[in-house]
Formats: structure tokens, sequence, C-alpha cells
């Protein structure tokens, strides 16, 4: 195996060179559609009818023509139509107004709507306010300004949210077609490690590896599988790699790094595993390793991708945002594939001097005149309580002595 440690930009670049080649397409199913939220959608979604199908108004007020309007101008009210009705009557004409509620139908004649706080009204005759103009058009959306019947409204590859669900009802879809849930094998190694229900030695710790890695598998769309611990021998490795191998994506924790002990990479090696890289330059989660191994003896897929991760808890969860989320998203059909980040103005001076890219927990503060993100104090890679404290991780570059108070950097989202 030959060694390939990549700064962190090519080893993401890589990672998304082989997610965006994920092209096979998955098998799907249709949903009532309130069981499709957090999934991936297979089939595309187009308006069946103008929206809106008529010309809407957007205030409370009056329906009018915007000619008529000027300083003292008097109107005769000759009605009234609300939101879920529509105007009946003869169409507007020079003088006239129609009351109008947010969402009703413009009746015809009229061009604009006159808001109600801009006027008053005795006896059906309405009286605009002194210097009060409108424009033709005014508080109106028309007709299919939002999307012309047959328009695409959602591609396929669009995870769903509320915002998707409620395109999908306002055209009339009860069910959707999404794809089916990749299965994640999780592999949390060491011999160290016991599971919760066990005492440990002071020797010993919990294996909260394999929990938080699930958690993070089911928020990108996957169908986690947590396996038995692999113990620090080429057996239960080799076991537990071949169990893991017929997932749709293998996560391997612990037992990437240089130790006598680190017998991960060795495994998948006599798997004829192909190691895309072996390393990143980041801190922390440097040992991260990324590669495939041939699929299983019937299955239609030639690979079998997997990452070796750093037992390291915080190390583990960077590595996933950065590289797992990335492949994992592609396998559950989705087309928004990069990390997410965002700029943050640093909350106070914090030293640098790395040689590689840091993530650091962190916590990112949105008020009305800021967002500012703060660097939580923490103990090191295994500081599972200082990275519960943080909400997001801030990213420092390589080879810079300090990064000072006030300093825009990117932030990580997690």
């Amino acid at each position: 195996m030959t060694e390939r440690v990549l700064p962190f930009n090519e080893a993401l670049a890589e990672v998304l060179s082989h997610a965006s080649g994920l092209a096979a397409p998955r098998e799907v199913e249709s949903l009532p559609l309130l069981e499709t939220s957090g999934r991936v959608l297979a089939q595309s979604i187009a308006a069946e009818r103008d929206q809106p199908p008529f010309d809407r108004s957007t205030r409370d007020g009056y329906a009018v023509r915007a000619v008529d309007i000027g300083a003292g101008r008097m109107l005769h009210v000759i009605g009234s139509v609300r939101a879920g009705d529509r105007w009946t009557g003869q169409p507007l004409t020079q003088g006239e107004a129609i009351e109008i509620m947010t969402g009703a139908p413009l009746p015809a004649g009229a061009d604009a709507v006159l808001m109600v706080e801009h006027t008053t009204v005795a006896e059906e005759v309405l009286r605009v306010a002194e210097g009060r103009l409108l424009r033709s058009g005014e508080n109106v959306v028309p007709r299919g300004a939002e999307a012309h019947t047959g328009d695409s409204l959602l591609p396929v590859g669009r995870p769903l949210g509320a915002a998707e669900l409620a395109v999908a009802a306002s055209c009339g879809c009860a069910s959707l077609q999404v794809f089916t849930r990749p299965n994640v094998a999780i592999v949390a190694t060491g011999d160290e490690l016991v599971e919760l229900d066990a005492t440990p030695e002071p020797w010993q710790i919990r294996n909260s590896n394999s929990y938080a890695l699930a958690s993070l598998v089911r928020a990108e769309g996957g169908i986690a599988q947590r396996l038995a611990i692999a113990h620090d021998t080429l057996a239960d490795l080799r076991e537990r790699i071949a169990q893991g191998r017929e997932a749709d994506l293998l996560l391997l924790s612990g037992g990437v790094s240089m130790g006598k002990y680190d017998l991960v990479e060795q495994v998948l090696a006599e798997s004829g595993a192909e190691f895309l890289f072996t390393g990143a330059l980041i801190q922390p989660g440097k040992p991260v390793v990324f590669g495939r191994l041939p699929g299983p003896g019937k299955s239609p897929r030639q690979w079998t991708y997997f990452f070796g991760l750093p037992g390291n808890p915080v190390s583990t969860q960077v590595c996933f945002h950065l590289f797992v989320a990335p492949l994992l998203k592609a396998l559950a059909g989705r087309s928004d594939l990069a990390p997410r980040f965002v700029e943050a103005r640093l909350a106070e001076d914090v030293k640098g001097g790395a040689r590689v890219t840091r993530f650091l927990p962190a916590e990112l503060v949105s008020t009305w005149d800021a967002v500012t993100v703060h660097v939580v104090g923490w103990q090191g890679s295994g500081d599972v309580a200082a990275n519960a404290r943080g909400n997001c991780y801030a990213v420092l570059p390589a080879d810079v002595e300090t990064f000072h108070a006030g300093e825009t950097v990117r932030v990580l989202l997690r």
C-alpha cells in the first residue's frame, strides 16, 4: 500500500469526484407525502397549473384602477371579495372600488390594490389618503408569476423538507417517489472499547463513536447498521470487514494510525482495497483513510466505498462532516454534496502556527448585528464534552501565526 496524504482541499476534491460519479439510479419507493420528509426525491415535480392561478391580492384593501387614485379622489365601493371567493359582478369601471382581502382574486377591470390603511371609508364612499399614488400592478401577484403550467419546481435529487413538501402539496401530490436509503455499516475497533451495558475497567472506554456515527448517518438519510466491536486482531477485523462490505458504505472507527495494533489498513489491503488517500493534512483527523473494496459476490455493485476514521471522537465527527457526508449524500440520491461552510467573525484571538488546516469545536452565535464564532476550550480530539458545547467547527488555515478577534474565518456547519 502506497501512502497518499493529501492537503485538505485535494482530499475533499477526491471524495467529491467519486461521489459525483455515483450516477447509477437507486431503487425507489412511493410514500405518502408526510412520510417523505427527510428523504430524497426520485421524481421531478412540475406545476400542474399556473401559480398563482389568478391575479392575487397581496394586501387587505380595495381593488381599484390605478389611474383613479389621486389626492382627495373619492371612489364608490360597490362590493367585497374575500380569499376563497371571486367577484361575480360587472367589471370595475371608472370611479369604483371593490373591498378585497389578502389572497383573493383581483376582480376584472381592476389593476392594483390600495392598502386599507391608506384609505378612509364612510357610507360606501372611499377617500384616498392625501398624497397617496398607486402604480398599475401594485400589491398584486399576476397569474403565473410564480410558475407556469409545466414548469419544473423540484428536480430529482432534492432532499425533502418543509419547503419542498409545501410545493408538492400545492401541486396535489398525495404521495411521492423517493430513493431508498443506503445501508451504512459501522465498525468501532479497539481492545479498549466496551459496550454501554458493560462496566468499563479503569483502562477501558465506552463505545461512543458508533452511536455518534449512527446518528450522523441517519441525519444524512442513511440506515445505520452498528456491527459488533472489532478487537485488535486480524481475525476479528477480517470478520467485521467481510460483514461491512455487504453494505452500501463501510465506516471503520479507529485502528488507522501508526501504532503496533493499528491493523485496519492491513486487513483492507488483504481484502483487495484500493486506497484513494491514506491521510489528510487536517487537525483533528489526519489519519483518515478513503478507499473502496471490490463489491460483494453476487452484488451488482462494482465497489463498496469505505472510510477508515481516526478513533478519537472529535476526529471521527470532523471527518464525517468533511468527507463521509458528501459520499453518503450521493449514495442517498442527493445532488447537493459539498460540506456547508459559512463565514463569521472571530470572537477572540486564536493561536495559529499549525502546518495543517484545523477544524476546532466552536460556537456560532448569531445576533441581529453580527455573526460571530467562539472557539471552545478543549483538551484535544478525545474531548467529547467540549465538542458537545460547540455547534460548528472554526476553520483555521495552515501557516498563520495568530488569528485576531474580528477577523473573518470560515465555519464548517454541522
